[in-house]
């Protein structure tokens, strides 16, 4: 089972993100050891905290200048289907596949942090929105155009380089794509 471990390597020195995200995988160690009796319970609290988490970054996204449809906010909403058909299964008794998608998860995290959510934090401290407060320091600094991508340099430098909107699908940023009841990678 792939373990994932708070580490600096995931700090995207924005203080809000960073502590829901060391929640996130705090919360999912505690998924992956949990014995079976306390598996559902545990992946409960990590969908409930997920929801939240993922709303808040496209919260962040929708003020800031991306389009609905971004890539982005797609995958947070495949990741949670995914969860969500997990804890359904998990619930029949399927407690080996809930395992299967935390150890995916664990694998997955790291990855879309250290990208989409870099860029994400990037994007959102070059217009100068302060998550917690919501206030915008820099609106003219705002996107013309609704950004279609994930808010990462590739998404950005494609779209640059075809002189088009940046691609709306996660394998355009070299994310793994995510079909619900399929692995995360």
């Amino acid at each position: 089972m792939s373990a994932l471990v708070w580490s600096d390597a995931l700090v995207l020195s924005m203080p809000v993100m960073d502590h829901t995200h060391q929640e996130f995988v705090e919360l999912l160690a505690l998924v992956q050891q949990a014995d079976d009796i306390t598996l559902m319970g545990h992946w409960q609290a990590l969908i409930d905290h997920t929801v939240g988490h993922f709303g808040q970054e496209d919260d962040w996204m929708q003020a800031t200048g991306f389009a609905r449809g971004n890539c982005h906010s797609t995958q947070h909403a495949v990741v949670l289907e995914v969860m969500r058909d997990s804890a359904r299964r998990g619930a029949q008794g399927e407690l080996d596949w809930v395992r299967r998608i935390a150890t995916e998860l664990a694998d997955w995290f790291p990855h879309h942090a250290q990208t989409m959510d870099a860029g994400l934090a990037l994007h959102l401290k070059s217009v100068g929105y302060d998550p917690e407060t919501g206030l915008l320091q820099e609106a003219a600094a705002l996107p013309a155009q609704a950004i279609t991508g994930c808010g990462s340099n590739s998404c950005h430098d494609k779209a640059a380089a075809n002189d088009t909107q940046a691609p709306q699908h996660a394998e355009a940023a070299n994310e793994p794509v995510v079909e619900v009841g399929e692995s995360l990678i």
